[in-house]
């Protein structure tokens, strides 16, 4: 079974995440991916350069990520140009990195998508637990975690879906308002109730 993780910033989906590793499950992280494809010499790194110019890469010849995330989170535009290149790449890299997995025998896959609902990327899992928190709680956990304003805290929210849409459409919901170990609890019941194995 293939089983996408979503949720949004400041969410706790990486919480979810660490503790289905620790419990032995594949765990295939888009984020991670997007890095990856974005290193010097992949083919999306180039096409972003050309993209958006030599200005945004750093000393270390990486690309400068708080230079682009500065052009990109205040333009829908940019932000919809860096997305049409690096998505294809990340969805590559991703099923590449699934199909390994099956391989070598994995029962269960998890794909880690922020943007699952966003990229409209259902099409390539079985079933859908969406990480959930309340508006409230998720501004006053970014504005702690990344010491931003509300104001830059909230621009990273509204970039993505609001995560009561995405709640509506998910197979599954693990609400984590609460404690950490309630949320736990929340995903050792899912796991039991789908017959999940890593």
């Amino acid at each position: 079974m293939i089983i996408g993780l979503t949720g949004g910033i400041a969410s706790g989906k990486s919480t979810i995440a660490n503790r289905l590793i620790k419990k032995g499950y594949t765990v295939i992280d888009a984020d991670l991916a997007a890095r990856k494809v974005v290193e010097p010499n992949q083919e999306a790194y180039r096409k972003i350069i050309d993209q958006f110019g030599s200005e945004i890469v750093a000393e270390d010849g990486t690309i400068d990520r708080a230079k682009l995330g500065s052009i990109i989170f205040t333009s829908e535009t940019e932000r919809k140009k860096l997305n049409s290149i690096v998505h294809p790449a990340v969805r590559k890299e991703m099923l590449e990195q699934k199909e390994m997995a099956i391989h070598e025998g994995r029962k269960t896959v998890f794909l880690d998508i922020p943007l699952l609902f966003e990229s409209k990327l259902q099409w390539m899992v079985d079933k859908i637990i969406v990480v959930y928190v309340q508006e409230d709680i998720q501004l006053k956990r970014l504005m702690e975690r990344n010491q931003y304003t509300a104001e830059e805290a909230q621009a990273r929210i509204s970039s993505q879906a609001p995560l009561y849409e995405k709640k509506m459409q998910a197979d599954a919901v693990i609400d984590n308002s609460g404690t950490m170990e309630q949320s736990f609890l929340q995903l050792e019941q899912l796991l039991i109730q789908w017959k999940s194995v890593p």
